[in-house]
């Protein structure tokens, strides 16, 4: 089982900066998850909120404030740690080791996803990084759309514990996964994960700190753990 740090090592540095991405590399990860969205000026941003109110005490939204603007919100400080900054997806890309994995969540709930998924397809096609990125969306219509401009690139389908379970699992994954499903962890039952993986689909369980939780999931054959906390958690399954 692959540890991937959840919007990198997110307990010990502020999420989604490089920072976050370096502790996650310090602490023993096997690669990293990260949130992707498209900002006002059409760069491709690492972010997981649609506002910057809780990031940087800002009521900025990204989909519509421009780059530069951006750079400059402190989105580290807010959450207890020294100040950061919103890394654009290149950065985060070139500043990541050769061995690390990538799990990229393309973070868009509307029709229109801005050009998120070519954005994100061409940036992984320049830098060749198909063999390590695994591309995720809560979206059904993300995938399909990353699926063709980039039909090689790996696709795994987030299962939303708060939407219907069977018309996820059993309906859109099918259709959209080509690599993996993302299940909150409570929902990786013995069944369920030997099904996907008889299907030919990768589980990541996410998000999972607790230790004990962990080596239950290694035992039902969950393929990527998504961790807050890679460091405890991987001194946990030794």
């Amino acid at each position: 089982m692959l540890l991937l740090a959840h919007r990198g090592a997110s307990a010990d540095a502020p999420e989604n900066t490089l920072e976050a991405f370096a502790e996650a590399v310090r602490q023993g990860a096997d690669g990293v998850e990260l949130d992707a969205m498209v900002c006002g000026s059409g760069e491709v941003v690492v972010c997981h909120d649609e506002r910057l109110d809780r990031l940087a005490g800002q009521p900025w939204e990204v989909r519509t404030t421009p780059w530069w603007k951006l750079s400059r919100a402190d989105v580290g400080s807010p959450l207890g740690f020294a100040p950061a900054r919103i890394p654009l997806l290149a950065e985060v890309l070139d500043a990541l080791p050769a061995h690390f994995l990538v799990n990229i969540e393309l973070k868009c709930d509307r029709f229109d996803d801005g050009g998120l998924a070519a954005g994100v397809a061409r940036l992984v096609r320049e830098r060749q990084l198909a063999g390590r990125v695994v591309v995720s969306s809560f979206n059904p219509l993300c995938l399909f759309r990353l699926a063709a401009v980039a039909p090689t690139l790996r696709r795994g389908f987030l299962i939303d514990p708060d939407k219907p379970w069977a018309l996820q699992a059993y309906a859109l994954s099918p259709l959209v996964s080509s690599h993996s499903v993302h299940p909150f962890h409570e929902a990786c039952t013995q069944e369920r994960v030997a099904a996907w993986r008889e299907a030919g689909l990768s589980v990541a369980a996410w998000t999972v700190d607790d230790p004990r939780r962990a080596r239950e999931l290694r035992e039902v054959g969950v393929s990527y753990l998504i961790t807050n906390r890679p460091g405890l958690v991987r001194e946990a399954l030794r």
